[in-house]
């Protein structure tokens, strides 16, 4: 599979993009190229070819997760000298409004999943990490097997499940 998405850049109509929740609307107008340049988090979206609009979006970036919020049939695996694991954050995806009910959240998901898969064969990343913004997005991505970590709200989906997709 190839990539479906590519980086944020000027040509992207960010102004236009709205997806109903204000927060995830804002960042993609405002915040994200000053993340970009800043290397606090990379943007991808996927956009209209004729037109430019953006149709989705998502962003990377490395996080760690305590151990001590892995499950326990996880973490016994684990090396008990690591107090935090290493791991990718998909910190936001969102779709805009007009593009909604096609399918376009879970192909960003996998784009989003196998750039991280391909990450972690240079850079170590254990899991890729979500912190859903809503029970709707927690919703979402328990469909897709991420399991919640206890106490934090935040979901993960282990890189080795994650490899047996693109393996």
């Amino acid at each position: 599979m190839s990539q479906l998405s590519e980086p944020l850049n000027s040509k992207h109509k960010k102004s236009e993009f709205s997806c109903g929740k204000e927060m995830l609307d804002t960042y993609i107008q405002k915040q994200a190229n000053q993340d970009v340049k800043r290397k606090l988090s990379v943007c991808f979206v996927i956009n209209e070819i004729e037109t430019n609009l953006i149709k989705g979006y998502y962003t990377l970036s490395n996080t760690s997760v305590s151990s001590d919020f892995i499950p326990n049939q996880i973490r016994n695996k684990l090396p008990k000298a690591y107090n935090s694991i290493p791991a990718t954050l998909l910190g936001r995806l969102a779709i805009d409004n007009r593009f909604q009910g096609q399918g376009i959240g879970k192909y960003l998901l996998i784009d989003a999943l196998k750039r991280s898969y391909e990450i972690s064969k240079t850079i170590a990343s254990f899991a890729v990490v979500v912190d859903p913004i809503d029970q709707d997005a927690e919703n979402f991505y328990n469909k897709y097997g991420f399991i919640k970590l206890p106490d934090s709200g935040k979901m993960f989906l282990p890189m080795k499940t994650i490899s047996q997709l693109f393996e």
